[in-house]
């Protein structure tokens, strides 16, 4: 299947979050530093769209403290619009990082509650304003995740962009400590939210929450294809379901591989990679994301534009920090399979 280019910027609607991450083998505050970095599901996807050459506008609140504005600047440094952002009382959202280190897994210690984002006013936004030329509205369910009022923001700029007729991109990306933090309903809106998209990106965990529906299969590609199969049925507006299979050996080793359902049409695989010397994992699946909406606004078939968001998805493992800053060439380099030592 091939999607004609539409034009317009992608607009991500979310919190702009900072990271604060221990050193590499070591435990959070076992050296007192922390290296800082802007991340957030919403703002990866727009860094690294934006570091593709793609349009990215950013909706989201952020403190008007120095927090806030670095973390707009930072944004901007890498070529994403801003002006979608707005000051609001509250806090900066923050996350805490504990890399992993052979068989520990990496761990993260949110810290979000009373920030800016949280508890902004969900009805506040104009949807209408903020969607002028869109060419797909992008957000995930960490946006819903933070609170009742990220819920009903996050379901409210979906009917929006549903009412005006702009594409919905919607990442599962499913909290459980977020979630638990506010005994929020996450299976109820994540249907919700679900129901509104023409692109979900979610893994068979992330479907068997929103359809409340166990697939039990051993094999991970068949538990997936049972649950895209499933929610093409359950939700009629879904044209398209994009996932990664990971297979984890070791913190810094792992194998990638990407598939892509579209409504009416054989899935689609892409190769698999062996990922060794891992350097950052955290931002990976956002990268896939932006990955995909990139190749889909070129207009690629959709087997290339899947191989290109797994190649995305490799890239930003060798890069520390949330964001994906590999560009095309970049990706293209992996999709070539070209080891070079310097490129000159």
């Amino acid at each position: 299947m091939t999607t004609s280019a539409p034009a317009g910027p992608i607009v991500l609607f979310g919190e702009i979050l900072l990271r604060l991450g221990a050193a590499d083998g070591e435990v959070l505050l076992q050296s007192p530093k922390l290296h800082v970095a802007v991340g957030g599901a919403e703002a990866n996807v727009a860094v690294g769209l934006a570091r593709l050459g793609g349009d990215a506008r950013i909706v989201s609140t952020l403190p008007d403290n120095p927090l806030g504005r670095a973390a707009i600047a930072e944004l901007r440094r890498w070529g994403v619009d801003t002006g979608g952002v707005v000051f609001g009382p509250g806090r900066m959202g923050l996350y805490f990082l504990t890399p992993g280190a052979g068989p520990r897994p990496s761990d993260v210690l949110y810290d979000r509650a009373g920030s800016a984002f949280a508890g902004a006013d969900p009805e506040a936004i104009d949807w209408d304003a903020a969607l002028v030329g869109a060419s797909w509205l992008h957000l995930s369910g960490v946006t819903a995740a933070v609170g009742p009022n990220g819920a009903a923001a996050a379901m409210r700029a979906v009917a929006e962009a549903n009412r005006l007729g702009v594409p919905v991109s919607f990442d599962g990306n499913y909290r459980a400590k977020l979630w638990a933090q506010w005994h929020g309903d996450g299976p109820s809106i994540l249907r919700t939210l679900i129901a509104g998209a023409d692109l979900a990106f979610l893994n068979d965990q992330d479907l068997s929450l929103a359809l409340d529906h166990r697939f039990e299969h051993p094999v991970a590609e068949v538990r997936l294809q049972a649950a895209a199969t499933l929610a093409f049925e359950t939700f009629p507006r879904l044209s398209r379901i994009a996932a990664t299979l990971r297979i984890r050996h070791a913190s810094d080793r792992h194998d990638l591989t990407g598939r892509l359902f579209a409504r009416g049409a054989t899935p689609l695989a892409s190769r698999a990679y062996a990922l060794t010397g891992i350097v950052d994992r955290i931002g990976a699946g956002d990268a896939f994301a932006s990955g995909l909406l990139y190749g889909l606004g070129q207009a690629w078939p959709d087997q290339r534009a899947l191989d290109f968001a797994v190649a995305a998805a490799c890239a930003k493992h060798t890069i520390r920090g949330d964001f994906n800053l590999a560009s095309v060439e970049d990706i293209e380099t992996i999709l070539a399979d070209e080891v070079r030592d310097i490129r000159r």
